[in-house]
């Protein structure tokens, strides 16, 4: 009898060193300083991917960030900022094929920069109503085929609403200036 008392006694011991030391190591976050005394703890490799795991899980109940913090994602460029990469396609053009198909499209993205520009403008798009309709029968006489084969196709035009625009510009600096 004694045997099995003290087998009872060592497993009871043994649950409550066990038990204790998982309080401990429990007890305590990351960041959290051990008290005095205390031995460091190391966390065994096959404890490090539940770690990992509950890390995750706090990290995804935590709350979205406060609205009024986040940066506002920027608007449409200003006007004369969209105008200047504009009038940087008079550096450039169909010299090579590969490079025709890079400038055209150039061309074409820097017309939709400055369209969206001057939408958003605080003079309103009215101020701008005859490059407006410029672009917009462009975009109509493309009907959304930017391609280059129908770039190419289109080239005068584009290069022609891009001149326009710029001597429509010229006549309007306080638009770009």
């Amino acid at each position: 009898m004694t045997n099995a008392r003290a087998r009872r006694a060592l497993g009871a011991a043994t649950l409550m060193v066990a038990l204790a030391s998982s309080l401990l190591s429990c007890s305590g976050g990351p960041g959290t300083a051990p008290h005095a005394g205390a031995s460091p703890t190391r966390v065994a490799p096959a404890a490090a991917p539940a770690t990992a795991a509950a890390t995750a899980a706090a990290t995804a109940t935590e709350e979205p960030t406060d609205p009024s913090t986040v940066a506002p994602s920027p608007g449409p460029e200003k006007v004369r900022d969209a105008f200047a990469e504009l009038q940087a396609t008079y550096n450039d053009g169909c010299t090579t094929p590969g490079n025709c198909a890079y400038f055209l499209n150039r061309v074409l993205d820097n017309l939709g920069g400055l369209d969206a520009a001057m939408k958003a403008d605080p003079q309103g798009p009215a101020h701008f109503e005859q490059p407006l309709a410029w672009i917009a029968g462009l975009r109509s006489e493309l009907g959304g085929d930017s391609s280059f084969e129908n770039l190419k196709k289109h080239q005068d035009r584009l290069i022609g609403v891009r001149d326009r625009i710029n001597a429509w510009m010229q006549g309007h600096p306080e638009d770009y200036r």
